[in-house]
């Protein structure tokens, strides 16, 4: 079968891959590196060499087993790393960061606060109630209304479970409070996030996220078209053409390993079906900054983490993250390279490194109910879907669908080779 692949980000790297054991796969990209939020630039500062990741960073064997499972098929080196978190509030100048007691409390005056003391005990309130929202039928609520339901405090949820909701999905204040509680729940107990103790070991790749893609590339017999933009898709009864400004080719079946709204967009003849369930994940944008400010990052040295939320004074502007690479990909540099999302006025211009555009799936109760009917388009019309937007939205989500696309993929085309002969 000739297959072409649109998107390479880890759900069309890994569809690619599989694929291609068995058939001749081509792979279309529009940007010039393979990898999609697997971005790793080389930065030469102060004589020195570094390698810096600012899309994918970790992962654990725990809960990325497909992954995890590739990294060892390919040889990939990886190492620990840290997953502390930090907060700063602008307003109040409250600083915490959770790795452990002494920077819990690495602002003294918290250990007599009340309203600290109220944020913890929520936290093991939550960490404690949340399981039950998983056995409650029908869709449930809404995160913000579960915190209004459960009667949690203005700190639990201003300055703990939103910025690290937020971190975690790049998404402002206001999407993540509309965010299904339980989809949130699930993820959280799935990864071991509902307990103080126990939580796997995250890591990173060694020499940055790059290193994999570099080693599948290396392996692979996939035809790249690097620089090439896909704008639109047709489907016929026995072939389907991929259109790009630099001509229209035809393939056997087509694999859209792009977002969800830019499948939808090349698809000139969606059907309502197609329309229903692509439609309803959509997306947002997130201005992506690499720098060298380190007032980005808490005042406090105690408070800096590999995470660290940033709650702006005025209520209205949304929560932002800024990653510290160094912590997390465990190198040392007279400055601290920092990942900065949507904050970008604040930087000091003589400071960046690099600037990214990435959007990021924004999750609804309708979007969550759309994921469950991916069997209703999946393979139909010669046409297969493949993206993390069917599930969290993380590296082992965009892998999953791969694994599943590459599984139905064959065991339909052996149903379609019994039909025909």
């Amino acid at each position: 079968m000739r297959v072409a692949v649109v998107g390479s980000g880890i759900a069309g790297l890994a569809s690619a891959w599989l694929l291609s054991r068995t058939h001749a796969v081509t792979l279309f990209e529009a940007n010039g590196y393979p990898g999609g939020h697997t971005h790793t630039h080389d930065i030469r500062l102060d004589g020195r060499e570094y390698t810096v990741d600012t899309g994918f960073i970790v992962h654990n064997r725990a809960h990325y087993p497909l992954l995890s499972g590739l990294f060892d098929e390919l040889g990939v080196a990886t190492q620990p790393t840290t997953m502390s978190f930090s907060v700063r509030n602008q307003a109040s100048g409250l600083e915490y960061n959770a790795a452990n007691l002494d920077t819990l409390f690495c602002q003294r005056r918290n250990l007599v606060s009340p309203r600290f003391y109220g944020m913890l005990r929520d936290l093991m309130r939550f960490y404690r109630d949340a399981p039950a929202l998983l056995d409650e039928a029908g869709e449930g609520p809404s995160l913000g209304e579960y915190l209004e339901r459960g009667g949690y405090g203005e700190a639990f949820r201003e300055e703990h479970l939103v910025p690290m909701a937020s971190a975690l999905w790049s998404s402002p204040s206001a999407t993540i409070l509309r965010f299904p509680a339980r989809y949130l729940v699930r993820f959280m107990a799935n990864h071991q996030m509902l307990s103080l103790s126990g939580r796997p070991e995250w890591r990173v790749v060694t020499g940055g996220s790059r290193r994999y893609v570099d080693a599948l590339r290396a392996r692979w017999s996939v035809e790249e078209r690097l620089h090439t933009t896909v704008v639109g898709v047709r489907r016929y009864e026995d072939s389907v053409d991929v259109v790009t400004h630099a001509g229209t080719y035809a393939f056997d079946e087509v694999v859209l390993a792009c977002h969800s709204d830019q499948a939808l967009a090349l698809l000139a003849d969606a059907d309502g079906v197609e329309r229903s369930i692509l439609g309803a994940m959509t997306y947002q944008s997130n201005d992506t900054v690499l720098h060298t400010d380190a007032s980005l990052l808490p005042r406090s040295r105690k408070a800096w983490a590999a995470w660290n939320a940033f709650i702006p004074a005025d209520a209205g502007d949304a929560c932002t993250v800024s990653y510290c690479m160094n912590l997390l990909q465990g190198f040392s540099s007279p400055d601290p390279f920092v990942v900065t999302l949507n904050r970008s006025e604040a930087i000091d211009p003589r400071r960046i490194l690099r600037r990214m555009h990435y959007r990021h799936p924004v999750y609804t109760h309708a979007s969550v109910a759309a994921q469950a009917r991916k069997c209703e388009i999946q393979g139909l019309r010669r046409t297969w879907f493949a993206g993390a937007y069917w599930g969290w939205g993380f590296h082992e989500d965009g892998m999953r669908s791969a694994v599943e696309l590459a599984r139905d993929f064959e065991r339909a085309m052996a149903t379609r080779g019994r039909a025909t002969a």
